[in-house]
């Protein structure tokens, strides 16, 4: 019954996830997503995969707006770069919290949507990012534990990521609420190759309180393809394209 209650209240609070207001001169736009809400059953279902694309993510495109309204000249810096000078004094203070936040999460979501893919499409990694999967951590499933432990042992809502850091090597770090490891307020800066969103709206639907869960099933949606692209972009010190 504590169970209901809680889904009712994640989508009570989804269908308040709309903008207060709306700009004519958007800087930034919901992505459409590349596959069907239901590309990824059974593992994500296609009421969270609506709801977090149409709403969560909608909402932090609107305050993003919202807030490069007042200082139009941020909107020249496009979103990596946006992300990039968060914690730095190139984002006025009026607006650094929502930047942080909104900016942050409009890029991991679009991110997000792209390293997912229908579980039929999913082999695995191959080539250069296999290899250096095993260099880093010694075997993919090895990789895949550090992961899964990343994402977790995040208190509350955050992300887990593997990225390539500064050095040209892969690693796995997590980060708060909507940060990630482009942003100067990172504990380990890299440039992501792979993410996983693990608030609670991510899964919540059905996964309940089984964190643990979700994140095991999400190996079963990742599309390798757009990460080897992100890897291979990564290790040129390159931000691969939205």
């Amino acid at each position: 019954r504590a169970s209901k209650a809680l889904e009712a209240d994640i989508l009570a609070n989804s269908a308040n996830c709309e903008p207060s207001t709306t700009s004519s001169t958007m800087a930034y736009s919901l992505p459409a997503l590349p596959y069907a809400f239901d590309a990824l059953e059974p593992h994500v279902d296609a009421t969270t995969m609506s709801i977090h694309h149409g709403k969560h993510h909608q909402t932090y495109v609107n305050n993003l707006n919202g807030a490069l309204d007042k200082f139009p000249e941020l909107k020249d810096l496009g979103l990596v770069d946006l992300n990039k000078a968060v914690g730095s004094d190139k984002i006025p203070k009026d607006v650094a919290t929502v930047v942080r936040n909104n900016g942050g999460g409009h890029w991991n979501h679009s991110f997000f949507w792209k390293v997912m893919t229908n579980p039929s499409n999913t082999n695995g990694p191959q080539g250069d990012v296999k290899a250096q999967i095993e260099a880093a951590f010694g075997s993919v499933d090895a990789m895949k534990e550090k992961f899964n432990a990343a994402a977790a042992a995040r208190f509350g809502s955050g992300w887990a990521w593997l990225g390539v850091k500064a050095d040209g090597s892969l690693g796995i770090t997590s980060t708060p609420n909507q940060d990630n490891p482009l942003q100067g307020v990172a504990d380990d800066q890299m440039i992501p190759v792979l993410g996983l969103d693990v608030w609670e709206h991510a899964y919540y639907l059905k996964y309940q309180n089984r964190r643990p869960e979700y994140i095991a099933a999400f190996w079963n949606v990742v599309n390798w393809e757009q990460v080897a692209t992100n890897y291979k972009d990564a290790a040129t010190g390159v931000v691969s394209s939205l």
